[in-house]
């Protein structure tokens, strides 16, 4: 390399670190998650100035015999200086949610920045740099920063970790714990939740992998950091929106009317091959970038093919109209759509016949229709519609109450059949099928009851039937049933129970009629085939505070341990939520889970389990150390 190449590449690569350096320096403050080592970051470089503004302002005779070693030196700074730009533009502009959830990777990459920087520093030769020592030591003192940097890792915010959590594991999280989850990503009006879903919504478009359990969390904190928001602030953003055109509280907007991807309400709802719903556009920008898979269940998609969702998109509209909110567009027509296929492969004549044989036949004109439409029900979803659509659910709930117990079993297991359809499930409602669903549940044949717990649990999926069937007498039925049934029925029953529980008056049932003694003695069964239904019940149960005082008293936590220990992934990672519920806050069973050496298998289940067991062991690890922090 000639003198005169050499000064022009030395003046150009100088210059390019000084903007790079300034366009770093200039970077607004981070408001996220990452917000400690992102400014950590931002200042270190901001300090490399100095050595740079000195060196341009050298005469080119001077810059002509700068050393090929300090040019290179240079380039590799370069290159991690941008890497470092990147970064932190990703951090200011991508989903705080993400980067919450995905705290240790966030802080590897930035490690990982550091150890670029940190080695492209130590190749600089200051003595051959002839600069000053005032700059000489301040560059020292950089290059130090960043040794260091890259010799740690961020400690953990356990706050955060803690927050995150609960909010994660509880189905009503504390109003506290949300306000201050809600603080520290700086998430704090509906205009901040609507960027935040806009970078969410981008971020799984363009992600080049899946997400996994990130995606599932990061939805679920969403949406409750969204309701809590309407709740405490059902006006914010004034300045967007005219007040004078805000008459009421603002809906929280059902999960399920949500597209999973964009978080927001479906205007255009089709099913993938997986079963699985999305906005249409949401799903075929994925499609796409070329994926092959279910963003929410990482299944590999068997076909592109979108099916539109007329039930669902039939139920937003209705829920849109009651509640004031602008209807979807572009719904008239498909709704028009659906009417002319809907029942093209269901008999209309044959159900016609059926309906008049329920309505008005003898008793065993009932029970064989009841029969038929049991089988109909079964057979395909456009049977279900069409059974729906000629009225024959209020007739089937009459027959819930028939003295004949062959004809009360067809009655509940058709609408067993038929609630499998959503749009169903609020006529078998409406119908007042829930108490008399119980009545059979307390006192019919045991293929019946086993039936009529499978048909709450069926309803229970949407949110407002758990309250209505909680308050119907239902849970000591199934827990009835679940100490006295056949093994299909013990398993309908925990179902049954575990989605009942998700809401918390029925987690306060479930405990006070004594359903934590039947689970415990299922833990001991080992050979009973109800672990996982037990483990699974157990660590919803142990997120309220009667459920941690009742489970606490049966003397659970060597239990507990050996199924850390020993268990499967999944009843690992129960157990696990079970003890940290215990331990939260209880030095007791702290000191017992201590004694019976959990912290070994914490570590091994914090290093291999789900990301959730992992979780919570890396929780429970650091509570048992300040046990034993404080016992010093």
């Amino acid at each position: 390399m000639g003198p005169n190449e050499n000064s022009s590449k030395c003046g150009t690569i100088v210059t390019q670190l000084i903007q790079i350096i300034k366009e770093i320096s200039s970077m607004s403050e981070c408001k996220n998650s990452s917000k400690r080592i992102y400014s950590n970051l931002v200042r270190r470089v901001k300090l490399l100035s100095p050595l740079f503004e000195e060196l341009v302002d050298k005469e080119d005779d001077e810059m002509k015999f700068l050393p090929v070693d300090q040019l290179h030196a240079f380039e590799s700074l370069k290159i991690a200086l941008i890497s470092a730009k990147d970064l932190l533009k990703w951090v200011q502009e991508s989903s705080k949610l993400y980067q919450a959830v995905q705290r240790d990777k966030i802080s590897s990459e930035f490690l990982h920045i550091a150890e670029q920087i940190e080695e492209a520093l130590s190749k600089v030769s200051y003595n051959k740099l002839d600069i000053s020592e005032e700059v000489q030591e301040q560059i020292g003192l950089v290059h130090a920063h960043f040794q260091r940097a890259k010799a740690r890792t961020e400690s953990t915010d356990l706050q955060l970790e803690m927050d995150i959590t609960k909010v994660q594991d509880e189905a009503d999280p504390d109003a506290a714990v949300l306000m201050r989850l809600s603080q520290n990503l700086h998430l704090l009006t509906m205009d901040d939740l609507r960027k935040e879903s806009r970078a969410f919504h981008e971020m799984v478009i363009t992600s080049s992998s899946d997400l996994g359990d990130s995606f599932e969390m990061m939805s679920s904190l969403f949406k409750k950091l969204n309701d809590y928001l309407l709740t405490v602030n059902p006006e914010v953003d004034m300045s967007a929106v005219d007040k004078s055109m805000i008459k009421h509280r603002s809906p929280v907007i059902p999960d399920d009317f949500r597209c999973p991807i964009s978080l927001e309400l479906m205007k255009d709802p089709v099913i993938v091959s997986t079963g699985q719903t999305y906005e249409r556009s949401c799903i075929q920008k994925w499609l796409d970038a070329g994926h092959k898979t279910c963003p929410k269940t990482q299944q590999t998609l068997l076909h592109t093919a979108l099916t539109p969702n007329y039930v669902l998109k039939s139920l937003i509209t209705l829920w849109c109209e009651s509640n004031g909110v602008e209807l979807p567009r572009t719904q008239g027509a498909c709704r028009n759509r659906r009417t002319s296929n809907s029942t093209s492969n269901c008999d209309k004549a044959a159900i016609g016949a059926l309906l008049k044989k329920l309505a008005n036949g003898n008793i065993e004109e009932k029970r064989a229709a009841a029969g038929e439409f049991r089988l109909l029900g079964k057979r395909n979803a456009d049977n279900r519609v069409c059974i729906a659509e000629a009225g024959a659910i209020p007739l089937l709930v009459e027959l819930l109450s028939s003295p004949d117990s062959r004809t009360q079993e067809h009655a509940v297991t058709a609408l067993l059949n038929l609630s499998i359809n959503d749009m169903n499930k609020s006529i078998i409602v409406n119908a007042g099928a829930i108490q008399d669903i119980v009545e059979v549940l307390k006192n019919g044949s045991m293929e019946a009851r086993e039936n009529a717990a499978a048909t709450l649990f069926s309803l229970s999926v949407v949110d407002e039937n758990k309250v209505a069937i909680g308050a119907s007498g239902a849970i000591p039925a199934l827990i009835n049933l679940l100490i006295q049934g056949t093994p299909r029925g013990k398993k309908d029953a925990a179902t049954a129970i575990f989605n009942l529980s998700i809401y918390q008056g029925n987690k306060v049932r479930a405990v006070r009629e004594g359903i934590v003694g039947p689970l415990m003695r299922f833990l001991k069964e080992v050979d009973g085939g109800m672990v996982d239904e037990a483990l699974a019940i157990l660590a919803i149960l142990a997120s309220h505070p009667e459920g941690k005082i009742s489970i606490g008293q049966a003397e659970p936590i060597s239990l507990l341990v050996e199924f850390i220990r020993t268990g499967s992934p999944r009843n690992r990672e129960n157990a696990a939520a079970v003890l940290w519920s215990l331990c939260m806050g209880d030095v007791k069973h702290l000191k017992l889970a201590k004694e019976l050496n959990a912290e070994q298998v914490l570590k091994e289940l914090s290093e291999n389990g789900t990301d959730r067991a992992k979780r919570k062991a890396s929780s429970l690890l650091e509570f048992l150390e300040r046990v034993e922090d404080a016992a010093d």
